[in-house]
């Protein structure tokens, strides 16, 4: 079975600046992986590059043993990978049902937790497994901080991808809704979506991840298996301005 995503030597410069350098990852399929670095590292830049969101310079992205390098990002979402970003842009005047309604599906790749279900099944769906049922009528600009990442984590499950990538899910979020999605982005890996993780809460990627690699300065300098490692790491350790792992978060 090929590599649900493979990443080599993917490189990207703004000006005299390189914010990835040679970067190359494997993932396999059902791993939930968390992308760890301090600010600037080139997170999300990457998650840019390979989402088609922004052209590389370098290197080569593949799904499946597909290279969809230098797609575009409605092609990317085609072949099974879809993401989140750290804001999320909700529509002004469409309610939260109509946001999910209005998603991409069906891209050919249906996963197995949802195959089985129609277009409205799987709205329907999707609100009562992120816990927002009892606002589905109401103007998607008008939830809460929490609500508004729920609701951009379960639009991008809505394309029913094999891959999805989340940069920063839990930014800005209540406690307890960052513990609620733990225990939902469980929950749909189980049922064959792969996640790849851009987060800083340490506590997060405990409790969700198996597997934690880490960017410094565009380069990739950890993968530590399982995330408790990281903290003994001293590169990863150097890597945050020479401050120590905390036990609840990452120092940034």
């Amino acid at each position: 079975m090929p590599d649900i995503l493979s990443l080599t030597g993917l490189n990207k410069s703004f000006g005299a600046h390189k914010v990835l350098d040679e970067v190359g990852l494997t993932m396999k399929p059902g791993e939930i992986v968390g992308l760890l670095g301090p600010n600037g590292s080139g997170k999300s830049t990457m998650l840019n590059g390979i989402s088609g969101f922004l052209p590389l310079d370098g290197g080569t992205v593949e799904m499946n043993g597909q290279d969809i390098t230098g797609m575009a990002p409605h092609e990317v979402v085609a072949a099974g990978l879809s993401r989140t970003f750290q804001l999320p842009s909700i529509p002004e005047r469409m309610t939260v049902r109509d946001v999910l309604q209005s998603g991409d599906a069906r891209n050919g790749r249906a996963s197995d937790m949802l195959k089985s279900l129609d277009a409205d099944d799987l709205v329907e769906t999707l609100l009562h497994e992120f816990r927002l049922p009892h606002v589905a009528a109401q103007p998607a600009s008008a939830l809460s901080g929490g609500q508004k990442k729920l609701l951009s984590v379960a639009t991008a499950l809505r394309r029913e991808p094999q891959l999805l990538c989340l940069d920063e899910p839990t930014a800005g979020v209540h406690p307890e809704v960052r513990h609620e999605m733990i225990g939902i982005l469980k929950k749909f890996n189980e049922r064959g979506v792969s996640l790849l993780v851009v987060e800083h809460d340490m506590l997060f990627i405990r409790n969700l991840c198996t597997r934690c690699v880490v960017l410094d300065r565009g380069k990739l300098i950890a993968d530590c298996p399982p995330p408790e490692e990281l903290e003994h790491n001293p590169a990863v350790v150097a890597a945050y301005l020479g401050k120590s792992v905390e036990k609840g978060k990452v120092a940034r």
